[in-house]
């Protein structure tokens, strides 16, 4: 019955018209309150689905998304989403939906601002977003209200200025799993370190959520003496952070190393490999080619996946659905904590949640 049913045996279950039941699917004129809550109760127990392409082809009515994202040609992570986004574009083309991309330099703030001001000129019906600059993003998002555009963030929210919906995790719990990671099968104690390698922490949410995690892990733990170490190795001149990085490693008492930033793990991997493992837990972020290497190597232990092709996916499809079947955006959907190693990696990378 659920494949099969029509508008007219709903409003005959609901005891109403079949003109009732399409002004509820709708969402268009006025119906009375008791006959709304009967179609609605009916809706909902059959699982009626609508014929979506349908209404949406006939309506002649189009949309634009526009995702405001880093340079996918700065890093794999941001290429990832941008491949998220084609997908999106490919899936939702076919409804009347135009999905189209602005890139900003990963590393330029005033990049952000003026792409991000060039985007609003172009009016778009909803926005797709990943805020790495924190108070450039508020005041982008502050715009996005002010202009009535509903908007989907991705990566990190930005707890001040709320979006319409935010897909990402819960980033100081990533920061607490990749403490425990590291810390796996030591109670001895001992010195645990958390890279930030190219990207500034003083400017990124996401980073210093990740920190208080780790931070707050250690903290808490009972019957040795636990020292953190955070390093921002902000620095794009290779030699400089090799050097600072090379003195970490070369500390007999480092127990754990978490690496916050995708880009950055293949760097330490390197300097691990070359000076030996020697017991130490090696965390990382993210299934990018360079930290898969390291990770069948034994370089890295563990890779925390945050899914970033599936986070700029379901924002897009978040916001289509909201545009065209009046759906409510959800508030917020957090992806689970992924943790892959050697062990599970092929059946993850074989399987459709990639």
């Amino acid at each position: 019955m659920t494949k099969k049913i029509r508008i007219k045996d709903i409003a005959r279950l609901a005891q109403v018209s079949v003109g009732t039941v399409d002004r509820v699917i709708h969402n268009r004129g006025e119906v009375a309150e008791e006959s709304y809550n009967r179609v609605m109760e009916i809706l909902r127990e059959t699982g009626y689905k609508p014929n979506l392409i349908a209404r949406t082809l006939g309506s002649h009515k189009s949309y634009r998304i526009a995702a405001l994202i880093p340079n996918p040609d700065q890093d794999e992570y941001w290429h990832q989403t941008f491949d998220g986004v084609m997908k999106a574009r490919d899936e939702w083309a076919q409804y009347g939906v135009v999905v189209e991309t602005f890139h900003f330099d990963l590393y330029d703030k005033k990049s952000f601002e003026q792409v991000a001001d060039s985007l609003l000129s172009s009016q778009p019906d909803g926005i797709l977003t990943a805020p790495i600059f924190h108070q450039e993003a508020v005041a982008f998002f502050k715009a996005c209200k002010v202009n009535g555009v509903p908007f989907v963030v991705i990566n990190n929210n930005v707890a001040e200025e709320p979006s319409s919906g935010f897909i990402g995790q819960d980033l100081y719990q990533s920061g607490r799993l990749g403490a425990e990671l590291s810390h796996l099968n030591d109670d001895a104690g001992g010195i645990y370190a958390i890279l930030h390698v190219y990207d500034d922490i003083h400017h990124s949410l996401h980073l210093r959520e990740k920190e208080k995690g780790f931070r707050d892990y250690f903290s808490e733990q009972q019957g040795a003496v636990y020292k953190t170490v955070s390093l921002d190795l902000n620095n794009a001149h290779e030699p400089t952070l090799e050097k600072e990085l090379d003195e970490l490693l070369s500390k007999t008492d480092l127990k754990g190393v978490v690496v916050t930033t995708s880009r950055g793990a293949h760097i330490v991997s390197r300097l691990i490999e070359r000076r030996g493992k020697n017991k130490l837990r090696f965390v990382a972020y993210d299934l990018l080619e360079k930290n898969i290497h390291y990770l069948n190597l034994g370089i890295i232990d563990f890779l925390i996946n945050q899914n970033s092709k599936r986070q700029a996916f379901v924002g897009i499809g978040n916001i289509v659905n909201h545009l065209l079947f009046q759906r409510e955006i959800p508030l917020e959907r957090l992806f689970p904590l992924e943790v892959i190693t050697r062990q599970n990696l092929a059946s993850y990378l074989q399987s459709d949640h990639h």
